[in-house]
């Protein structure tokens, strides 16, 4: 489907070739929806402008998930414009100017939105909070109230912020999150912390949970950039190929033997056809190690029906499809260390890591 890219840089920009990559994935969204051409063409690249925007800013795995969220939005706001544009067309014959919206309302709407989160942090968060954004007080003297230091405030201060641009947007929207993942994965997005996204799998949820895909964009706004992973989506058997050789040139650049890269290739082959054959997609993130040593963790994760036994698809000869013949068990005997985690209903997502100079 797309060629492998880098998600983000040490610019904090993707790569021409990854931005590319998005394009038909893009289209094919915005034309299930569009049927005008040229109004197709425009959203595909105002959806590639956000993406671009928010790049820096978002666990490199998410950046194939966040462009799908953002295409829907960018559709539905066009929808909107549209419904108010046929509901207000009688008055292009009158010459009055149209009425303008009560701002008293809107103004009263957000405070009310605002002291509703406020309301929603804890006494302590919400007292430094209006200490230091309120009243102007420095994050050395609140250490020195709250027996902290400095350094210590100023983090609390961001998860309170990250919270409360949660909180306020759920109050605007009136509503409470449908499930109990939705509050860490929103409050992941919206501090921009890479690692907890990838702890909650925020990937996948903004895949599967309407309210969660709207709430994400406005929320893409902070988060500190760092060195991206390759990544490469997966829905077709080219993506199988695109996966294998990305791996291999990943491999080889850490200072993998021939034998070894061989058998990364084959081990990231046959996850990759698992995600072909059962899911409906899914996708490969390749990272290079540095620590404890030199090497190379594959992560490759799908939206997908889950398998029902893990211990008997790790087994010795089993295999479902007609792939290299090694399923799951061959790729964990290639591989140093190999951790598979599914949910049924929900998808699987395997883990797999090589060092250099291990075996």
């Amino acid at each position: 489907m797309s060629a492998p890219g880098r998600a983000g840089s040490s610019r904090d920009r993707p790569s021409p070739a990854e931005i590319t990559a998005l394009i038909p994935l893009v289209r094919r969204i915005v034309a299930a929806r569009v049927a005008d051409q040229a109004t197709a063409d425009d959203l595909v690249q105002e959806t590639l402008t956000r993406v671009l925007a928010a790049s820096g800013r978002v666990e490199p795995g998410m950046l194939e998930p966040y462009a799908i969220v953002t295409a829907r939005n960018v559709v539905a706001s066009l929808w909107r414009d549209q419904d108010r544009q046929r509901r207000n067309q009688h008055r292009v014959v009158d010459l009055r100017p149209p009425e303008a919206p009560d701002e008293d309302v809107l103004v009263q709407e957000d405070r009310q939105a605002v002291a509703e989160a406020l309301t929603r942090l804890t006494d302590r968060e919400r007292a430094t909070l209006l200490a230091h954004e309120v009243s102007g007080q420095d994050t050395r003297s609140l250490a020195a109230e709250l027996g902290s230091t400095a350094g210590a405030v100023a983090a609390q201060l961001n998860r309170t912020r990250a919270r409360l641009r949660v909180e306020y947007l759920l109050a605007v929207e009136r509503t409470e999150p449908p499930t109990d993942r939705c509050r860490p994965v929103l409050l992941a997005v919206s501090s921009g912390d890479r690692r907890r996204q990838r702890e909650v799998d925020a990937a996948r949820h903004l895949l599967e949970c309407d309210l969660c895909a709207r709430l994400s964009e406005p929320l893409m706004g902070r988060g500190r950039a760092r060195e991206a992973d390759v990544r490469v989506p997966v829905q077709s058997d080219a993506d199988v190929v695109a996966a294998r050789s990305a791996a291999r040139e990943v491999a080889t650049g850490v200072g993998f033997p021939p034998t070894d890269l061989t058998a990364i290739a084959t081990a990231v082959s046959e996850v990759t056809r698992n995600i072909v054959k059962f899911a409906e997609a899914g996708e490969v993130v390749i990272e290079v190690l540095e620590e404890p040593r030199r090497g190379i963790r594959i992560v490759a994760r799908d939206v997908g029906p889950g398998i029902h036994d893990v211990d008997r698809a790790l087994r010795d000869g089993y295999s479902t499809y007609d792939g290299l013949g090694l399923g799951l068990p061959g790729a964990r005997r290639l591989m140093d260390e190999f951790a598979i985690v599914s949910e049924v209903g929900r998808g699987t997502t395997v883990t797999m890591t090589k060092w250099v100079g291990e075996r």
